[in-house]
């Protein structure tokens, strides 16, 4: 099998071939009548590049058909383009400039079909030009070099004519400029360079001229109205033909011959500048000054500053005018009705100039320094002390919300202009809080009965209450939630809640409050939601109560009660409450009460699991119906606990009861608390039986004269084992109070101890059943007892843990870390805690230093 050999190709021959297409694809860009290349045709002539490319040494011809395909395109530009273009002037020369820029493009993009081979092997090993390349810089050598000036002159010439209203041919002009772009293959030098600088220069000659007649001619809004059309339309003119690049440069420059060149004239134009514009409040002429200046360097300074000076003038005229008119006053109440015309005035300025900084002034920081320097110039010191303590509190008094939150915006933006306003706000408060303590101490003083007194401390609360929502609301929408406001608001309810009324505590106070809302029957007849909120209200009014483990006691004492003698409305409202301490003054706060709430819970079913033991058990069942409520001695308040003598039948009770007890646990001591028991007793008078509801005391006393018609008071007091005073407590209740059960000789109000008493059998009443109560025992000076005593712990406490930590201490240094440390619940007195202190030492917890007195030292 043998290979036919292909034909060598000579130079001549090969590139006389190639001229024919390449005279073809001439005469076709020439609009001459030739018939459009075909697929056979391209091939011919890429193969026969490939093939003489690709020949044999010598006959490889690569290099010299690189060069003839320069030479091609010269030759064209030469004979062809050049003439055509030199022909033609202005207008005409553009666009003879673009319809041959397009055609050598596409000759380029033939002839580089054609010589592909180069592209691909030849260009690429001898790191040449690509033939892309080779073609443009042969347009740009000899036909760009030659015209770019005349280019320029004439698409500038147009600019210009476009300028002053003419309309011409964009697209033309965007077709030329990108030429520039193109001819830098990737670069922007023959742009900016050839036609950018002088686009430029001639833009700053144009608007200088223009600026120069117009700014002696026009207003001062005509003359922004002007600026800005010119600024639209250059912008305008970079979008239709221009490179994007060019924009800011372009700009820059019309800004700086319309604007930055005249700035100053401008604005102090007589009649029609910026003072005039902000005296005849010309908004949107203020807008569009502020959008102009704002684009040159520096521009907004010069209009804030005329900004500031006008504010001060305004401000300080209005000084003035209030000063005059105080000047000439003729009664007291003419001062104050100027000073508070005067204020408000004030605000109403603040309240316009203030719209201009946000709306004309979009906000800029420049403007609020120049308002807020403005007011310090003439709302100084001096003028606030005279004329805003009047205004301020009359507004206060007067509940004017919306001039308040005025008022507050404006002093907000003056240097510590708000502290004399919430002192003001401040003292305003106190000296409503305080005429509510003086009126309910007067209503009080004013008794006739004891409920009477109940009622009016709760009025008191309430109106407490009512008093924080109205200027809570006051400092988040007037005062706008501002840190100096709530504390203001914190310091003038700390001074009158923690006053006593009418010898009760605020902490009791507002512990018998609570109690009312949530016991059954209580004076307040609330919604569920109503007691919610009106119980998270007392929970904040705690916070400004210093002695808060008072609150806790006695609060607790209540609880107690509400919840042992089946008095709560609402276990739900029992543990919100809780909950809500909780979170107020900590877990310790509310462990001992939580306690009591669970401690019900397992004593019911402590109660029905005694039931079943009874019902299993039926030869243990003391023939009464007894309910035992168990209870955890740390959770309760102390009661006392005294060895009662009881009848019979209830001897039985208990010792069933212990024996149940007994059955689930043998390692807990039971202890009776016979004050807190209630019994249901049937008695038998002439008219009818009865049946009566009466305390375990009560009923054992009763039960003393199923024995005997008549016993006397040391009778009564022996057999039942109990102290004088509950003896005449109890005796009271049956024989002189609503109900007389037993007969008293004397027939006299009070118990003494001479006294004989009987059963009434003769007493009757319209009810079958009725409640017997023992007159109450005032548990304040125990509650008040207890919580002294429960500090002197909590201060021992702290000392220790204290001194533990820092080993020495001097006896200033550990007061006020002891006073810090026991705030939350109470504020110790100084004294108590040196008493402590001496207290400590007896006991070796600490020692003073033997050098220096003051020094204590922790004894481990």
């Amino acid at each position: 099998m043998t290979m036919i050999e292909r034909k060598t190709i000579d130079l001549e021959q090969g590139w006389e071939f190639m001229q024919k297409g390449i005279t073809k694809l001439k005469n076709i860009l020439e609009g001459l009548p030739e018939p459009q290349f075909n697929s056979e045709d391209y091939m011919m002539l890429y193969t026969t590049i490939n093939n003489m490319c690709t020949q044999k040494p010598p006959h490889d011809y690569s290099q010299q058909l690189y060069d003839k395909y320069r030479e091609s395109l010269e030759e064209y530009i030469t004979s062809t383009v050049l003439p055509s273009l030199r022909e033609k002037h202005n207008e005409f020369m553009l666009r003879e400039l673009v319809k041959r820029w397009k055609n050598h493009k596409v000759m380029v993009r033939w002839l580089s079909r054609f010589f592909h081979y180069l592209d691909r092997y030849f260009i690429a090993r001898r790191s040449l030009p690509p033939l892309n390349e080779v073609g443009l810089t042969c347009f740009r050598n000899l036909v760009y070099q030659e015209l770019n000036g005349q280019v320029r002159d004439a698409v500038i010439s147009l600019i210009d004519h476009e300028r002053e209203g003419e309309l011409i041919d964009q697209v033309l002009l965007k077709d030329v400029l990108d030429i520039f772009v193109e001819i830098g293959m990737g670069y922007m030098d023959y742009y900016e360079n050839d036609f950018e600088a002088e686009i430029l220069n001639n833009t700053a000659a144009y608007y200088s001229r223009k600026a120069s007649n117009w700014i002696l001619e026009d207003s001062c809004p005509d003359y922004m109205l002007k600026a800005e059309e010119c600024l639209r339309r250059e912008k305008e003119r970079v979008s239709h033909y221009l490179h994007s690049s060019s924009e800011p440069k372009l700009l820059e420059k019309v800004q700086h011959e319309l604007l930055s060149v005249y700035a100053t004239q401008l604005l102090e134009k007589e009649d029609s500048g910026c003072h005039a514009l902000l005296r005849d409040d010309k908004v949107e002429d203020l807008s569009r000054m502020y959008r102009l200046f704002s684009k040159i360097p520096r521009g907004l300074e010069p209009v804030s500053s005329i900004f500031k000076q006008h504010v001060t003038a305004e401000g300080t005229a209005l000084v003035k005018q209030a000063e005059d008119a105080a000047s000439n006053k003729k009664a007291e109440n003419v001062v104050g009705l100027q000073e508070q015309v005067f204020v408000r005035k004030v605000i109403e300025l603040h309240d316009k100039y203030m719209a201009y900084v946000n709306e004309c002034f979009m906000n800029h920081t420049l403007f609020h320094k120049a308002l807020k320097e403005a007011f310090e110039i003439f709302f100084n010191e001096r003028v606030q002390n005279e004329l805003l303590s009047v205004f301020a509190t009359q507004l206060l008094r007067d509940d004017k919300v919306e001039d308040l939150s005025r008022m507050c915006r404006l002093f907000s933006k003056i240097p510590r202009g708000l502290e004399p306003v919430s002192s003001i706000f401040k003292q305003h408060v106190t000296a409503e809080g305080t005429a509510l303590v003086k009126q309910a101490e007067d209503a009080a003083s004013n008794k006739k009965a004891e409920n009477v007194v109940g009622l009016q401390e709760q009025v008191f609360v309430r109106k407490v209450i009512e008093l924080h929502d109205k200027y809570m609301a006051y400092v988040n929408e007037c005062f706008m939630n501002h840190t100096l406001f709530h504390k203001a608001l914190k310091e003038a309810f700390e001074i009158f809640c923690n006053k006593g009324v009418a010898g009760s505590s605020s902490a009791e106070l507002l512990a018998t409050f609570c109690d009312n809302i949530q016991k059954k029957g209580g004076s307040e007849n609330l919604s569920d939601e109503a007691i919610e909120q009106t119980l998270e209200k007392v929970v904040m009014l705690l916070a400004y109560i210093a002695d808060k483990d008072l609150f806790a006691e006695f609060y607790r004492k209540k609880l107690a009660r509400r919840l042992l003698f089946d008095k709560s409305a609402n276990d739900d409202h029992e543990r919100s409450i809780l909950t809500k301490l909780k979170q107020q003054c900590g877990g310790q706060f509310t462990s001992r009460m939580e306690g009591m709430v669970t401690d019900l819970t397992l004593a019911r079913e402590n109660q029905t699991y005694f039931e079943d033991y009874l019902h299993k058990n039926s030869d243990a069942n003391p023939g009464i119906g007894l309910t035992v409520t168990v209870l955890t001695t740390g959770f309760w308040p102390s009661y006392k606990s005294l060895d009662l003598n009881l009848p019979q039948e209830m001897v039985r009770c208990v010792e069933v009861f212990k024996e149940f007890y007994q059955t689930k646990t043998k390692h807990r001591k039971l202890t009776w608390i016979y004050s807190l028991g209630t019994c249901d007793i049937n008695g038998k008078f002439e008219p009818k039986t009865m049946e009566l509801v009466v305390t375990t005391y009560q009923a054992a006393a009763l039960l003393l004269f199923n024995a005997s018609d008549r016993l006397s008071y040391s009778e009564i007091m022996s057999q039942l084992n109990l102290n004088d005073d509950d003896v005449v407590r109890l005796l009271h209740s049956l024989s002189c109070a609503k109900y007389k059960i037993l007969n008293k000789e004397p027939n006299t109000k009070t118990i003494s101890p001479t006294d004989y008493f009987e059963f009434n059998p003769k007493f009757t009443d319209k009810m079958r059943r009725i409640k017997i109560p023992l007159p109450p025992v005032g548990e304040k000076k125990k509650v008040i007892e207890d919580v002294e005593k429960d500090r002197r712990y909590a201060i021992d406490a702290s000392i220790v843990r204290i001194m533990k930590s820092r080993k020495v201490l001097n006896h200033q240094q550990l007061v006020m870390e002891c006073v810090e440390q026991l705030g939350r619940m109470f504020k110790p007195d100084f004294k108590a805690i040196k008493k402590r202190i001496e207290d400590l030492i007896t006991r070796d917890y600490l020692e003073r230093d033997k050098d220096n007195a003051n020094l204590y030292r922790y004894l481990a």
